[in-house]
């Protein structure tokens, strides 16, 4: 199976006084045309994860390998908009012309429900809207994998639940590959085929989810099951 395959990885942080190792032997493959998810505590690596893949740190051990094409986008927990361009540039901001077509942007555009906005700038859009435009932009990219780092955590409940909706329909549209990291339970066992628990820099537990997501009932008894096996493995520290 393709996908990114990470060995052995370790990182430390110098912190001035000291240093901090983050990874320690973290062992992890994010298969490609999945949604896989990083759960865990805040301060665990999860982040870091997402940062190494993408090339933006460099690791101190281990090796990060790559089936295929390797071109990688990255959604941060705030959008990052260019307040001065509007919807469509924005979505077009870096790309190449040679790259992408006005269809390929304004289909991407359509994809996360804005073709009414795409003259509309930052300042007169919702949270959700912005963070829409920051899916769409990174889509428009025509990456292999997309890395998201919390990307709904900053939203209010109902919006959130309508944006994990688009990703869905956005990752079956595009087939990308996405490494997403969250703190919510709940939105992993909806969003993932694979979930991962970080903790203390390394891969605690991996589970994999079969079912449909259109089919995921968290209410239902195999997904409460799972709920149950996740948190103890979150709150048992050993």
């Amino acid at each position: 199976m393709k996908g990114i395959k990470l060995s052995g990885i370790r990182k430390v942080f110098d912190m001035g006084e000291g240093k901090i190792e983050v990874l320690k032997d973290l062992n992890l493959f994010v298969p490609e045309k999945k949604i896989t998810v990083l759960l865990g505590r805040s301060g665990c690596g999860k982040t870091t994860i997402l940062r190494l893949i993408a090339g933006l740190e460099k690791q101190n051990g281990g090796v990060i390998e790559t089936a295929g094409s390797s071109r990688t986008a990255f959604v941060f927990q705030e959008p990052r908009l260019m307040p001065w361009l509007n919807v469509y540039k924005n979505v077009a901001f870096g790309l190449e012309k040679k790259e992408i077509t006005k269809t390929e942007i304004e289909r991407q555009i359509d994809l996360v429900g804005l073709s009414d906005f795409k003259k509309a700038y930052p300042s007169q859009l919702s949270g959700g809207m912005q963070q829409r435009v920051a899916i769409a932009r990174a889509m428009a990219y025509r990456p292999d994998f997309i890395m998201m780092d919390e990307p709904f955590a900053a939203l209010d409940y109902f919006t959130r639940e309508q944006m994990q909706k688009e990703l869905i329909k956005i990752q079956q549209e595009n087939e990308t590959s996405i490494l997403f990291v969250t703190h919510s339970i709940d939105e992993a066992l909806l969003l993932a085929d694979k979930i991962a628990v970080i903790e203390k820099g390394g891969v605690k537990a991996e589970f994999e989810i079969q079912e449909s997501r259109k089919d995921r009932n968290l209410f239902c008894k195999s997904f409460v099951e799972l709920r149950m096996q996740i948190m103890q493995q979150l709150e048992n520290k050993n």
